[in-house]
């Protein structure tokens, strides 16, 4: 259902920095922590003694101890000591490649000779200071696939954000779907509309009016395993759109990173990187609010779409123009997937 040869957003520096957090990741029980000298550490969350938790133990000068009985592990996934036993002969338990980058740690769940810390998804703006991020995470209960299918086809946004993002343009603008290498991208652009609720107040924070017509745009970018980012905004109609000058704009990146915990669960690490007014502290925590109010909406759609296709295991789903996008990524899942599967040195078909 997942590829776990891959780079995952696992969790944020905050989740770890005062005690160990325990997440499954791609059906993987990891335990992750601050090892010496702060460096990102992630083991099986299985203490080999009596199979406890270890992330519901402590971190002890740079070592994990196991909360049960005090087994002290080491960052190799060796047991190094516990209070008057002798556990040298312990076997070790798996250690996972992990990197701290862009904001992010990241884990690779699959096959660690294969973890290539080359392959981390590039994020650009996370390393330039003319860009201001704030996101979020959410657990929702439903197959991974179901929110990249969300994210590249966004003519649901007229119905399931009616009140935030969307607007009845979008469904009457066609959508234009193109594969780039292992790359989906889905295209919409909206010429002289009203901006939607969302964007008027985005527009405000750039010190532009909000009761003008605008050119509007939405470019979804699906990069294997799971990640979607979202070129997004609005220009103040006849300069230029999506290549209109910084001063007529707002320009942001929906950040989406999409990791699967199980087949019917996965943690959604969700966010905005944007280059307008990106000093304005308050405006960061104004605009992560609203995101966050229009991803709950997401999340109990999702929710209940899982819910229904258990009941209805069966029922063959149908397919649209407008899902092009979903079913593409799909493809190229498929095909990670099989690659996984097959025995070492066969080729798969692209």
């Amino acid at each position: 259902m997942y590829p776990k040869n891959a780079w995952y957003v696992a969790c944020t520096p905050d989740e770890i920095a005062h005690k160990p957090l325990g997440r499954t990741i791609c059906g993987e029980r990891i335990v992750f922590y601050r090892g010496e000298g702060g460096r990102v550490v992630a083991l099986e969350d299985f203490c080999p003694h009596r199979g406890a938790p270890l992330s519901l133990g402590q971190v002890c000068e740079g070592k994990l101890v196991c909360g049960y009985h005090g087994l002290v592990m080491g960052e190799e996934g060796k047991t190094v000591s516990m209070p008057g036993q002798r556990v040298g002969g312990f076997p070790c338990i798996k250690r996972f490649a992990v990197e701290e980058r862009y904001g992010f740690i990241w884990v690779w769940p699959g096959d660690q000779a294969q973890a290539d810390t080359a392959k981390i998804h590039h994020l650009e703006w996370a390393q330039n200071s003319d860009w201001a991020y704030g996101g979020g995470l959410y657990h929702i209960q439903a197959d991974y696939r179901l929110m990249i299918d969300n994210l590249m086809d966004l003519t649901h946004e007229t119905y399931v954000h009616s009140t935030s993002i969307g607007q009845k343009e979008i469904d009457e603008t066609p959508v234009t779907t193109k594969t780039e290498g292992e790359q989906v991208v889905t295209s919409r652009f909206m010429d002289n509309v009203m901006a939607p609720p969302f964007w008027q107040a985005n527009l405000r924070g750039n010190g532009l009016p909000d009761d003008q017509p605008v050119d509007r745009w939405q470019v979804c970018r699906f990069t294997p395993p799971s990640h979607v980012m979202i070129e997004v905004g609005v220009a103040l109609a006849g300069h230029g759109g999506y290549h209109a000058p910084a001063d007529k704009k707002v320009y942001s990146i929906v950040v989406d990173f999409i990791t699967p915990e199980t087949e019917t669960s996965h943690w959604y690490f969700w966010g905005m990187a944007r280059n307008f007014n990106v000093k304005d502290e308050a405006l960061t925590a104004q605009i992560r609010e609203n995101q966050g109010m229009v991803f709950a909406e997401d999340t109990e759609m999702l929710e209940a779409q899982q819910r229904s296709l258990l009941a209805h295991p069966a029922r063959r789903l149908l397919m649209l123009n407008i899902d092009a996008g979903g079913v593409q990524s799909r493809r190229i899942i498929d095909r990670l997937l099989a690659a996984e599967r097959a025995p070492a040195g066969e080729a798969v078909a692209a």
